[in-house]
């Protein structure tokens, strides 16, 4: 019910529980009641007290309470809410049950809240569905409005479904702490009218049954019912028939019945395609179709003018001229306006239907209304006078009880604003101090919404909430309410109400007099003298009485026998179907067989001219064959009366072994055929594995065990991406013991001495491939060569001088990250036969005899003076460091002995490096030093550079020498670049053995598999990226294959989700932790300026064991090695799926797409995977051989180069899913979506080996955009034709027959076989605007410089041009066995990879021009607005951005794309305009 109880519920002070309610309550504890009393006596009170008990005694289970209206469940839950806490509210719409079907979300939803509150179509679904178990997790219904439950209403559903089949609830257990039972819950039912009949008793008799529950009013208390219910008085107002002429009615009529139903646009075109059609359902649907539109007169057009007339008729009748002129003006007013603009109900109209609409509309001689005062006077009829008294009478009344005035008046929908709009300007009621008038229109229903011209659609109001609001706070006094507003909603009381049109039952009359509550409120039925209404009000009146007296009566009347449970109706003698799934308890009826169907066809990809709808062929029709060409003398015909029997089409999307469904003429009405047929359909649908065990269409379309899994990992798109925790990439130097092994291995670096590596771990031998190269910038390309590893039988003596040697290497550029003290490299050096050995040996002998520190970091450098003072002057020195401690190092040119201008020397002397020292003054000789090259990584390449190195003066007093030879001090340089390569290298070797171990992937190059593997944060020579741009396409057409193979009836929309799924970033990251590739990914950047040597006795850290490293997995646990740094690193899952689609690149590259298809089928992805040539086998297994098909087909075959060998396969991908007369094969998409894929590879693996062009990503991604976009397809697709011979014999200058040579041009987009007027109408209007256009598109695709994005814009071509090319390439590829060389060249035939090639020859831009406005605007930190105007029949962009003078391009207003046409020549215009680079 929807009033409030005793005490507004909004207050905080405690609500006190009456005799009445206190009977009521406890009534309800024993048994099922349903409470019958009247408003305003405090029955949801009574649930609110009942739902606490509840919560209490039944702690395992929830209470869900049930009202009939979103807006009244919102009432309810805050009263609810209010007065026990956490409340769960749920709705959806009718057709939109999807958005509940993860069953974790229920469990969520009754795991936290106690009550639930919800309309009863979303308990029946969720019960259909088997996501709520009524037995075992309900304990209480409350039915709101408890009177709807009879027939096929929700509320009923639910009972006689799901709540009868459970076991009876024991009567005697006062509460439940034990074990769940499986049982009946509770029931409660609240009505103030519990009568939906003319016979009370079997009205009351039937809820009580449909319930199981008994009607309760109180016994020992009603008295006290009646001091608190105010029974309002019943005051009807009387008026008499007057009827006034209108202007703007009259217009319209005349229009109206001008309008000739074989006129209309949508009427011209049918006997066209009658002829075309050939026999068959379509040709009979389209012969029924045109003459039920003509028997009824009926066009969307002629509807709409027809509802207009209709309405206008019934508000001049009922309110008078001056609103039915104001009406009519709005109406077409806005239905111009509607016309003009964007909306989706004038976009689904054909371009002959809005003229001929617009026309009609135009032809109405509209006359404004006045406002005077005297011409609404004049323009009303009786009846509103009366009203008028009324309302100033009751609002007089109110004040003279010093009361505040309010009231409401109940009228139709469409009478609402009218009569609002008269009695806002009416001298009587405009004075807002007087009556603040407010509107409540109700939910809008679906054919308001598509109803071009209900002005109530568009119109500016406030949410039915907020309008409540304002009338109980008083700000509103007045309220012209709709109908909706009867039942339930918590509409205060008011000091009147009237109800504006006739009163249909008892119902209507109980539920209207029920919103005046207050003393002494009446409630005005407005009658016409004379008329029959009076008599009516009386009767149902009398009905009233009797429906009170009935459930007042005392306790005999609940002890009466009641009669069995009757089935529900049937207006046939078959017995009612269900099917249930015993693993979910998810149940399918015949009565709710229609709406499945219908949003199973609502899920299905759709686009502008495809509407996936079933189709119901009645059998037998309703109408004769060709009845819209008969007389009317033949055509008045009596009705069938049946059996009847029905066939079920539904959309070519699905194979025809899905489509076609028929019952037999047996149902004895119409709406039986249908349940029965859908119901046989839908269950077919689940038997052939389209929905799941609720089912439900596969929503999610991903292999069971993973379903809420992919809950997460599909959230209509990827969210942002996150990081997973992992273990650090794998460090190749330490060792798997603690046992002291050394292995030795000589390494040979082109022009200088070989160079010994002992290590702990075995360095592996290396192919000529796997070989280090050096760039050195003074001894250019070096190649660096491995001897072979061998055992190396150390001393003591020559491990420390090794550990020595190395220190010293490292010491000079690197020691400022050292500790001098520490030797335990992780990798030993010594060189071999240096020739300069025996020359700097002594000199540092010397200084450690020099150095009081002998052992110390000292020693390995001296001081220039000092040593130049024993050894004199060499020039074979090496590196020279300025006077700071690990000071700047520089290489020594040479002595320079000539004294310096004083200039120059008091320039020295200020150096910074100086500073410090007092009194500096130059002595000779100087040092003659240059920088040493800033670049230190030497795998790099070497930059193009004529640069000469700058060379300068060192003071020697102030100076260091370091005491290294110099082979040491190139080996010092170049030795961390060699480190690093045979570090990537063994990483590489890792990954292969462990996850390659096996031919033919372990065939896979070391340089592709270190590409694939280095990330770009590493900043190597190479990184994963291109690879991972072409494993991506590789990955996502492979995975479209096997989809293809493996699931024959899937439709492209299962197809695409399931896809999406197998190769999202979350679904990759997942399987690269499963297989641990984050180890072997090379992340850590090389940066030679900060390097630090590896040491062995690092501090000793636990192993750590990853449980989870990715939150969600459920992998095994994961051991480190032992590591040298930190354990756990934050690897981005972006990342860590790029390396995978690299790796799969990398396999492609090397062993094309069996080797790609091996790699990705390492990672599972949770397909059963199948080489490329099993799947093509798989497919073509299930397509028919057939020649029957049109010969159009052999010119289509001509315009590709190509020869179909299974036809049906070139059918299919010309099958638009609006067409029927073909059920051999589905409608395109499939082929489609396969194409797509390949398209999408073909054109990334052109791009990436391209010769003499090496793409990074982005320029890759932003070509193969300018190709494969559907602008672009469909300009392929319009420029692809053939010219065939269709002489003709005919007379010649001389009368004699001789055939005459005639030419006729077939274009491929004719070609499509489909039966809708959209997308004829779009192919002509798309064609004729290529005509006028094709010659400059073609000349910017020969000869521009920018790629011609506005242009093909403006082509506005529909989707279905496109999806053509993209068809056909699927087919091609299926039909040639996978020979993808055939698909390339049918690209090339075609003219894509021609045109690409152009792009990449001539480096045409390609960047989309919004894109590069975008990025310059950005550069320049200027925002950038784009804003739309329209004029004279265009649409104007103009594009601002400060500083700069604006651009703007105007398009023809066709629709929301003629925005995008106007914006793309906008920003093609300011790009020349502003000189945009």
């Amino acid at each position: 019910m929807g009033d409030a109880p005793p005490e507004s519920a909004s207050h905080t002070t405690e609500v006190v529980t009456r005799s009445y309610q206190q009977e009521t309550l406890d009534a309800s504890l024993v048994e099922n009641i349903i409470i019958a009393q009247d408003t305003r006596s405090g029955e949801i009170h009574i649930a609110v007290l009942r739902l606490k008990i509840e919560c209490d005694r039944e702690p395992h289970k929830v209470s869900w309470f049930i009202a009939p209206t979103v807006a009244l469940c919102e009432q309810q839950r805050d009263v609810i809410q209010e007065a026990i806490g956490s409340v769960g509210f749920i709705h959806h719409g009718g057709l939109d049950p999807e958005r509940w079907t993860d069953s974790n979300l229920w469990k969520d939803v009754l795991g936290k809240n106690r009550v639930i509150v919800s309309t009863p179509q979303v308990l029946l679904d969720a019960l259909s569905h088997g996501y709520i178990d009524l037995g075992r997790e309900i304990g209480l219904l409350i039915f709101d409005e408890a009177h709807h439950a009879n027939d096929d209403h929700p509320m009923n559903c639910i009972m006689r479904n799901f709540y009868f089949s459970l076991p009876i609830r024991p009567s005697t257990r006062a509460s439940n702490h034990g074990p769940v039972r499986e049982e009946r819950p509770m029931i409660l039912g609240l009505t103030a009218s519990p009568i939906f009949n003319d016979d009370a008793a079997e009205a009351l008799r039937t809820l009580e049954i449909n319930l199981d529950s008994v009607i309760h009013s109180p016994r020992q208390h009603r008295d006290q019912v009646e001091g608190y219910a105010h029974r309002s008085e019943c005051n009807p107002v009387f008026y008499n028939t007057c009827y006034s002429a209108s202007k703007n009615f009259c217009a319209l009529k005349q229009v109206a019945d001008s309008m000739s139903i074989q006129e209309d646009p949508s009427i011209l075109s049918f006997p066209e395609n009658l002829v075309k059609t050939p026999p068959g359902p379509e040709r009979t649907r389209f012969d029924q179709e045109l003459s039920e539109k003509i028997s009824e007169n009926d066009s969307y057009i002629h509807k709409e003018i027809k509802d207009l007339l209709a309405t206008a008729r019934d508000i001049r009748f009922d309110i008078g001229p001056w609103a039915a002129d104001w009406y009519i003006q709005r109406a077409v007013e806005m239905g111009l306006e509607d016309m003009s603009s964007f909306s989706e109900t004038a976009a689904a109209l054909q371009y002959g239907e809005k003229a001929y609409f617009i026309d009609h509309l135009k032809s109405i001689n509209i006359t404004p209304v006045s406002y005077e005062p005297q011409s609404i006077e004049n323009g009303i009829l009786t009846k509103l006078q009366a009203l008028l008294r009324t309302l100033e009478e009751e609002r007089e009344r109110a004040e003279f009880f010093n009361g505040p005035y309010s009231g409401i008046v109940f009228v139709t929908r469409d009478a609402v604003l009218a009569l609002g709009a008269v009695l806002e300007h009416h001298p009587r009621t405009k004075d807002r101090e007087l009556f603040r008038i407010g509107y409540l229109l109700g939910p809008s229903e679906s054919s308001h919404r598509t109803t071009l011209l209900d002005i109530t659609r568009q119109i500016s109001r406030k949410p039915q909430a907020e309008m409540l609001d304002d009338f109980r706070s008083g700000r509103k006094n007045l309220i012209i309410a709709a109908a909706a507003a009867e039942e339930g909603l918590n509409i205060p009381a008011c000091a009147s109400v009237v109800h504006w049109d006739v009163l249909n039952n008892t119902a209507s009359l109980m539920q209207n007099r029920g919103r005046a509550r207050r003393k002494r409120s009446p409630f005005a039925p407005v009658f016409e003298r004379g008329g029959t209404d009076e008599a009516r009000i009386a009767e149902f009146e009398h009905l009233e009485r009797g429906t009170v007296g009935q459930y007042n009566l005392n306790a005999e009347w609940n002890a009466v026998e009641k009669p069995p449970l009757l089935s529900s109706e049937t207006d046939d003698e078959f017995e009612p179907c269900e099917f249930k799934v015993e693993s979910t308890g998810a149940l399918l009826t015949h009565q709710g067989a229609i709406s499945r169907i219908n949003r199973f066809c609502s899920v299905l990809p759709s686009f502008r001219h495809t509407k996936h709808v079933a189709i119901y062929d009645i059998d037998p029709p309703d109408l004769s064959k060709g009845w819209h060409a008969l007389d009317d003398g033949q055509r008045d015909v009596p009705a069938y009366q049946g059996p009847f029997g029905c066939t079920l089409t539904l959309p070519k999307a699905l194979p025809p072994e899905l489509r076609v469904y028929t019952v037999e003429r047996k149902y004895l009405s119409k709406q039986s055929a249908y349940q029965h047929v859908a119901f046989n359909a839908y269950l077919e649908l689940y038997k052939a594995g389209l929905l799941n065990d609720h089912l439900l269409p596969l929503t999610r379309v991903v292999e069971p065990e993973l379903e809420e899994e992919a809950k997460d990992m599909l959230k209509d798109g990827e969210q942002q991406d996150g990081t997973a925790s992992v273990t650090s990439q794998l460090n190749p130097w330490l060792p798997l013991s603690d046992e002291e092994n050394w292995w030795s291995t000589e390494i040979t670096v082109e022009g200088l001495p070989s160079l010994t590596l002992l290590t702990r771990i075995q360095i592996p031998t290396l192919s000529a491939d796997e070989l280090p190269i050096l760039y050195h910038p003074r001894m250019g390309r070096m190649k660096v060569k491995l001897g072979p590893r061998k055992v190396a039988r150390l001393s003591r003596e020559e491990l420390t001088a090794a550990q020595h040697t190395t220190r010293r290497l490292f010491w000079s550029p690197y020691g400022s990250r050292m500790q001098w003290p520490r030797l335990d490299f992780a990798y030993l050096f010594t060189i071999n036969a240096d020739p300069d050995a025996e020359t700097w040996l002594p000199r540092r002998s010397w200084a450690m005899k020099v150095d009081e520190q002998a052992n110390s970091e000292r020693v390995h450098s001296v001081n220039a003076e000092a040593f130049v003072s024993e050894n004199g002057y060499p020039t074979d020195l090496t590196w020279v460091r300025d006077n700071r401690p690990f000071g700047k190092l520089h290489r020594f040119v040479g002595w320079h002995h000539e004294k310096l201008a004083e200039e120059e020397e008091a320039e020295l002397c200020a150096r910074p490096m100086y500073s410090r020292f007092e009194e500096v003054r130059v002595t000779y000789p100087l040092l003659l030093v240059e920088p040493l090259p800033q670049r230190l990584n030497f795998l790099l390449p070497l930059p193009v550079s004529n640069a000469i190195p700058r060379s300068f003066f060192l003071l020697a007093k102030y100076s260091f020498l370091e005491l290294l030879s110099p082979t040491e001090c190139e080996y010092s340089t170049i030795i961390p670049s060699i480190l690093r390569h045979l570090e990537t290298t063994m990483i590489v070797k890792s990954l292969r053995n462990t996850l390659f171990p096996r031919a033919p992937l372990a065939m896979i190059p070391s340089v592709f598999l270190t590409t694939a593997v280095t990330a770009p944060v590493a900043e190597d020579p190479t990184n994963y990226q291109r690879l991972e741009t072409l494993g991506d396409a590789l990955l996502k057409f492979t995975v479209a294959v096997n989809l293809i193979a493996a699931y024959p009836l899937w439709h492209e929309g299962y197809l695409t989700r399931r896809k999406d799924h197998a190769v999202a970033n979350s679904r990759l990251a997942k399987e690269a932790i499963r297989r641990s590739i984050f180890r072997w990914i090379i992340r850590t950047r090389f940066s030679p300026k900060r390097f630090k040597p590896l040491y062995l006795s690092a501090p000793e850290e636990p192993i750590v064991v990853l449980e989870n490293p990715l939150e969600g997995t459920k992998d095994e646990p994961m051991i480190t090695g032992r590591k040298a740094h930190k354990e756990i690193d934050e690897v981005s899952t972006k990342m860590l799926a790029d390396v995978v689609e690299s790796l799969i690149g990398a396999a492609y590259l090397h062993g094309g797409f069996d080797l790609g298809v091996a790699c990705a089928q390492l990672f599972g992805l949770g397909l059963e995977w199948r080489t490329l040539p099993q799947c093509v086998e798989m497919a073509l297994s299930r397509v028919e051989n057939t020649e029957e098909v049109s010969t159009q087909l052999n010119n289509v075959e001509r315009m590709l180069g190509y020869t179909f060998r299974r036809r049906l396969l070139l059918v299919e991908s010309l099958t638009h899913a609006s067409y029927q007369y073909d059920n051999r094969t589905v409608s395109y998409e499939r082929m489609e979506f396969l194409g797509d894929a390949l398209l999408d590879m073909i054109v990334a693996d052109f791009l990436y080996r391209y010769p003499g062009k090496t793409y990074a990503p982005h320029d890759i991604h932003i070509r193969k955009s300018a190709v494969v976009n559907t602008h672009f397809l469909a300009y392929i697709c319009l420029r692809s034709s053939l010219d065939v011979d269709a002489s003709m014999p005919g007379p010649n200058a001389r009368g004699k027959i001789v055939m005459q040579p005639k030419t006729n041009t077939i274009h491929l987009f004719q070609c499509l076989q489909h039966s809708s007027p959209v997308i004829l109408e779009d192919q002509q209007l798309t064609f004729g605007r290529y005509g006028k256009m094709k010659d400059e598109i073609e000349g910017a695709f020969a000869t521009g410089r920018m790629f011609p994005w506005a242009a093909l814009m403006r082509l506005q071509a529909p989707k279905p041009l496109s999806d053509m090319i993209e068809s056909l390439i699927g087919a091609v590829y299926l039909d040639s066995e996978g020979n993808t060389d055939i698909v390339r060249g049918l690209l090339w035939k075609l003219g894509v990879l021609s045109h690409l090639d152009r792009i990449i020859r001539d480096d045409v831009d390609v960047l989309h021009p919004i894109v590069r406005l975008s990025v310059w605007a950005s550069r320049l930190q200027k925002p950038i607005t784009y804003e739309y105007t329209e004029e004279k029949g265009l649409v104007i962009c103009t594009i601002n951005v400060e500083g700069r003078e604006a651009v703007n391009a105007s398009a023809e207003k066709r629709g929301h794309a003629s925005q995008e046409e106007a914006r793309f020549a906008a920003a093609e215009k300011a790009i020349c305009m502003w000189a945009v680079g």
